[in-house]
């Protein structure tokens, strides 16, 4: 029978101060009975000051993962606990649990969102038969700077398709029925708010930004998520407004729950809640303690400022205990929604964990969404797809790499990822490949380049595996120098004296400057961190077995110089080519263009498209109306293909300054060779609405430009009036 509101709030007010404390902190699997670490809270662990009476209390638990153990742990603890309230156990399941997917940046560039829910709804079966009930994802922050790491983490620079994929993770997560659903797991989304601008692309750094540009850009991914029923929330290690998010009231009381009403529970990262000592605005453990259960921080992760303060805070009158009770009854609400109460155990189940991870239909979505997932971003005549029969030298550090899973793959197994020579050797067989490492991630010695060299001598066709390691992108992985390792770059030139076709294929978690690899290479293929299917993908493409039509999510840029580079950025009194004959004093750079390398939305195919003039069923729209805006595409090639039909719109005249262009609708179309479909979008009023300098949410009447097109660089443009 499901535990009710007022049985809940009876739980509470059985419960001492002590017991709703532990309740609010999260510990590591070494300090429970049960877990493989045995229990132990005397190793370095115990600094913190947690003692054996409190993890029989504690809340919830992050980092086990397994359906003996965490059985065996929740048995051990609920044994111990005195009114038998079960534990959570939460995991970062990101783009996968033992199935890995494509990293989530690569998803953003499927522009897929059934494929992305498919991805969330296994990754969720998975974990919650592994045990677990709270994944910390989607991560949804926007990312404009390709040096952080933790790009790779997120869909990509857009706040409309941000929000899209939003609320695709969560709809696959949690299901329509989280209580009555076993095999779903609870979303967190992260990072609240604004991590992903982060100065410099330096991980755990200051973000400082507007309000409205917060609000504009960065926020709506975050309540696309909520608004899907999001269940838990992450504050973000960074400031806003000067603030840390992790002490910033103003963010998780007045905005996240008054404004918005989010009802959930609110975790820390890991260890954020002590760290607003160093960030220089908390003077001791009892003050950052006090910051953030004023803020609203219902769980604190992995440090122990609730543990050592609250209490006393509580006593000496600094703390309303009714603060602790409204965390502890979100946490306990959450609880009740998992089913805990009446079943502690859930999905757990050894048996059914045996079965289903990696199961052939499992791999056959990650396979599906990598190949949607993989974006052609050079095919210089025509010389993609391979032609069977050819000799391929396949040469590079990734060339029989496993490291194919990326950043956030937990549970994955490296060994379980296809390799691309394992995938080339499936589809064309192994006589067909000539093998040479060439040199490493970084490093490289004479007789690698001498292998080579001799078997390009051999091909017909120089392939070659490039990128980062998996460690080079992520959290705490960010890089100022975003080019391929110099040993890579040099290999590659090396080769390019061989004057054979040389294809690329890049697996990296990051855009990267690609300007040397464009001019060197006759073919480029954006692979990402592919996940577990990956090596047999990219064969799939590779040899056309499958057409590419994936699009980036995040712009290319022509040097790190530029970042941020995004497509959605502000106009300028001085644009570069509004004055042609004034050839210095506009914004520019003296030595590089201001276009990016790839822009947003841009990817290739097998095939070509064409686009006929783009119509408007009228010129003018009221609140109240809407227009259509419609073109023909055309396969004018000879295979079938898919393409992006992507819709962005420009206010013209804004009170304030308004971007170039902004995404605001996009379609996937399947075309065969010679067919022609007419695609259509709506224009509403809704659409034209943005954030004032008064941080009001409404439209200025006036004109707009509607841009229709493949990417957001080559568009259509037609012009429309929003009137009384």
């Amino acid at each position: 029978m499901k535990i009710n509101e007022e049985q809940l709030n009876h739980l509470l007010n059985q419960m001492t101060l002590d017991e709703k404390i532990a309740q609010c902190i999260q510990l590591a699997p070494n300090f429970y009975e049960g877990s493989k670490e045995k229990g132990d809270v005397t190793g370095p662990m115990a600094k913190l000051g947690i003692s054996e009476e409190l993890v029989q209390n504690s809340g919830s638990l992050i980092g086990a993962t397994g359906a003996k153990e965490m059985i065996r742990i929740q048995e051990t603890y609920l044994k111990n606990n005195r009114l038998k309230i079960p534990l959570l156990f939460m995991a970062d399941i990101v783009h996968g649990c033992k199935t890995i997917f494509p990293i989530p940046l690569a998803i953003g560039c499927s522009w897929d969102l059934e494929l992305a829910e498919k991805s969330a709804e296994i990754a969720a079966l998975e974990a919650s038969v592994s045990g677990i009930h709270v994944t910390f994802a989607p991560m949804v922050d926007l990312v404009r700077d390709p040096r952080w790491g933790r790009v790779m983490e997120s869909t990509g620079e857009d706040p409309y398709l941000n929000s899209k994929f939003a609320k695709a993770f969560v709809r696959g997560f949690q299901g329509s029925d989280l209580e009555e659903d076993p095999y779903r797991v609870a979303a967190c989304v992260k990072h609240f708010a604004g991590y992903g601008a982060v100065e410099g692309g330096r991980e755990y750094n200051t973000v400082d930004m507007s309000e409205r540009q917060l609000r504009e850009y960065y926020l709506p991914a975050y309540k696309a998520a909520i608004d899907e029923g999001a269940q838990m929330l992450m504050s973000s290690f960074n400031t806003v407004n000067g603030i840390p998010a992790t002490g910033n009231r103003k963010l998780l009381r007045d905005l996240l729950r008054d404004e918005w009403g989010f009802e959930g529970v609110v975790i820390s990262d890991w260890g954020s809640v002590m760290e607003l000592i160093p960030h220089g605005v908390a003077a001791d453990e009892a003050d950052a303690a006090y910051k953030a259960i004023s803020a609203g921080i219902d769980i604190e992760m992995m440090s122990s400022a609730y543990v050592k303060n609250l209490s006393s805070l509580v006593e000496n009158k600094m703390v309303d205990e009714a603060l602790i009770d409204e965390a502890v009854l979100r946490i306990l609400r959450l609880k009740s929604k998992l089913g805990l109460f009446e079943h502690p155990y859930r999905g757990a189940d050894e048996e059914l964990e045996k079965r289903i991870m990696m199961s052939e239909y499992y791999r056959h979505v990650s396979h599906e969404l990598a190949v949607k997932s993989i974006v052609l971003l050079q095919n210089k005549n025509g010389i993609l797809p391979l032609q069977k029969g050819k000799k391929i030298a396949i040469i590079g550090p990734f060339a029989k790499s496993h490291d194919l899973l990326g950043p956030w793959s937990w549970l994955g197994s490296k060994e379980d990822a296809i390799s691309l020579y394992d995938g080339l050797k499936e589809k064309a067989g192994a006589h067909s490949l000539l093998y040479a490492e060439g040199c490493g991630i970084d490093t490289g010695t004479e007789e690698q380049l001498k292998d080579a060299i001799k078997i390009t001598n051999k091909a017909d066709i120089i392939l070659l595996a490039l990128g980062e390691s998996s460690e080079m992108s992520g959290e705490a992985a960010s890089r100022a120098d975003i080019r391929l390792p110099q040993v890579q770059m040099d290999l590659m030139k090396l080769l390019k004296r061989a004057d054979k076709p040389m294809i690329a294929v890049l697996f990296n978690g990051r855009p990267l400057d690609l300007r040397d690899v464009v001019e060197v290479t006759n073919a480029i293929l954006e692979a990402w961190f592919p996940g577990t299917e990956g090596g047999a993908a990219i064969a799939d493409l590779l040899f056309g077995d499958k057409n590419p039509s994936a699009k980036l999510s995040m712009s290319f840029p022509y040097s790190v110089g530029q970042i941020p580079v995004y497509y959605n950025h502000f106009r300028t009194g001085r644009p570069q080519n509004a004055l042609p004959k004034v050839e210095k004093y506009v914004s520019k750079y003296l030595d590089i263009p201001n276009d990016p390398l790839f822009p947003f939305g841009f990817g290739l195919s097998y095939t070509t498209f064409s686009y006929g003039n783009a119509r408007l069923s009228d010129q003018t729209m009221n609140v109240g109306t809407s227009l259509t805006i419609s073109v023909d595409v055309t396969n004018d090639g000879e295979v079938p293909g898919e393409e992006i039909v992507q819709l962005y719109i420009q206010d013209v005249v804004g009170e304030v300054v308004r971007p170039v262009k902004e995404l605001k609708d996009f379609k996937k179309v399947l075309l065969y060779p010679g067919e022609t479909k007419s695609i259509s979008f709506t224009i509403t009023e809704e659409k034209l609405r943005y954030h004032h300098s008064d941080l009001q949410y409404k439209s200025d009447h006036g004109a707009f430009i509607a841009y229709i097109g493949p990417n957001s660089r080559d568009v259509q443009a037609l012009s429309f009036q929003l009137i009384q």
